[in-house]
């Protein structure tokens, strides 16, 4: 059992590390499923075909309709220019002088549309980069904007059709908009704690004397750096939809979503609103791009790649809850006296770091805790919102998908440089509600 638990965190360790060296996910999730089955006293064979290709394969099939048919939306949403002219709709009203709130809200209000994150971080980029630099605040903290608002409270919130709020309805039989008003408090909460969380950090370091500097740029980081500058001195005049227009889209999506998953699962209705949302763009912005061999092609790639990336540490996570480690940690968190929304919520916690993923850790953990939870007679509700809550905190750790993407390919920073900003915001401040959830469920449910 020692040999498993030294294993056990070696191989979640080393994920950590090779991921943010630059490894694939794909070969790194394979060296640390290794480990972790030669330390835990595991068959490899079956570790790694049965377990590791099993939680790959699964993951795939049951998610990737979801993905694809988000991706090509997201496309769409970035070829007919409305993701642009919802960005630049946000930098209008608000201003350089609250370029941090500016793209905070134009990444939620894109992301709680429907539209895919790594989409939504690459559209809001150049938009950031112009704000900032008008405003001199520090380029490092552009990340930290981006993931918080995309991947914290428009992730968990009640309503948003993410999967991180789909996956618990077929585990739950719940709607999307489940946990009743303490789910909406609480995504108030982490939205209004992080942006001035967000403005403290920003205004100390410009006190300490930090301004705008673009980081040095690679390849990637050159064409975002350089895409910035052309709408920087194109002064927002291109072609734009209509904002209306550009919002169109985000709010079909939102409503065919709460509205057929009273009558389908969650998956067919996640599917319908995806491709009402893609149907809806095209009609309307058929004009602002045609590129449809672009769209339902980049698309596909990008939905392949993202799923595969999940997949990856779905994996891993499937060889980790075979370890006998794993077992002793959920059975102390299962048998935790007087506090099972607790356990329910430190459970899937700790799965979702272990993955780095939310949906993935979601995934893995559900399957074997819901039956259990809900043998004990637990509000559908509460468990709902508190596995969607808990799935949002040590996920983000660094070598989350989401999070190198954002400061490597997006924004050219570094870890060292950009990564302590979304700990916080996007680490700490969502296990600060999670805990602050529990008690309000746990008294008023």
């Amino acid at each position: 059992m020692v040999i498993s638990f030294i294993g056990f965190f070696i191989g979640l360790i080393l994920l950590v590390i090779l991921t943010m060296r630059g490894v694939n996910i794909i070969i790194a999730a394979l060296v640390c499923s290794v480990i972790l089955a030669l330390t835990s006293g595991l068959s490899l064979e079956k570790a790694l075909t049965d377990s590791y290709m099993g939680g790959f394969v699964g993951y795939f099939s049951s998610w990737f309709l979801v993905y694809l048919l988000g991706a090509i939306f997201g496309k769409v949403m970035e070829e007919t220019k409305a993701a642009d002219a919802i960005a630049e709709w946000v930098k209008v009203k608000v201003g350089a002088k609250r370029a941090v709130f500016a793209v905070v809200a134009a990444c939620a209000l894109m992301t709680y549309g429907g539209v895919s994150i790594a989409i939504v971080g690459f559209s809001v980029y150049p938009i950031a980069v112009s704000l900032f630099k008008v405003a001199n605040l520090p380029h490092r903290f552009i990340p930290g904007a981006i993931v918080f608002g995309s991947i914290s409270f428009t992730m968990t919130s009640p309503g948003s059709p993410e999967v991180q709020n789909l996956i618990p309805m077929q585990f739950f039989h719940t709607q999307p908009t489940a946990g009743g008003l303490i789910g909406y408090l609480i995504g108030i909460f982490i939205m209004v704690a992080g942006g001035y969380w967000l403005k403290f950090m920003v205004s100390n370091a410009v006190k300490n004397g930090e301004v705008f500097k673009l980081p040095g740029a690679g390849a990637s980081g050159s064409a975002m750096a350089e895409t910035a500058a052309t709408i920087e001195a194109d002064g927002g005049k291109k072609e734009l939809p209509n904002i209306c227009l550009a919002i169109l889209p985000l709010i079909v999506v939102v409503a065919v979503l709460n509205i057929s998953s009273k009558f389908m699962s969650p998956t067919a209705a996640a599917l319908l609103a995806l491709f009402t949302g893609v149907a809806t763009a095209l009609v309307f912005m058929n004009k602002y791009s045609r590129k449809y061999g672009l769209i339902f092609g980049k698309g596909s790639e990008n939905a392949i790649v993202a799923t595969a990336n999940i997949c990856a540490v779905v994996g891993f996570g499937s060889v980790a809850k075979e370890a006998p480690a794993f077992h002793a940690i959920v059975d102390s968190l299962v048998g935790m006296p007087g506090m099972a929304y607790a356990g329910l919520a430190a459970a899937v916690t700790i799965i979702a770091g272990v993955t780095g993923s939310a949906s993935g850790g979601l995934g893995i953990a559900l399957p074997i805790l819901a039956p259990i939870y809900g043998a004990q007679g637990m509000d559908p509700g509460a468990m709902h919102r508190i596995s969607s809550l808990a799935s949002g905190g040590l996920d983000s750790l660094p070598h989350n998908g989401y999070v190198v993407t954002t400061i490597r390919a997006v924004c050219n920073e570094t870890h060292q440089q950009a990564y302590k900003p979304i700990f916080i915001l996007s680490v700490v401040l969502p296990m600060i509600a999670l805990v602050l959830a529990v008690i309000l469920y746990t008294i008023f449910y």
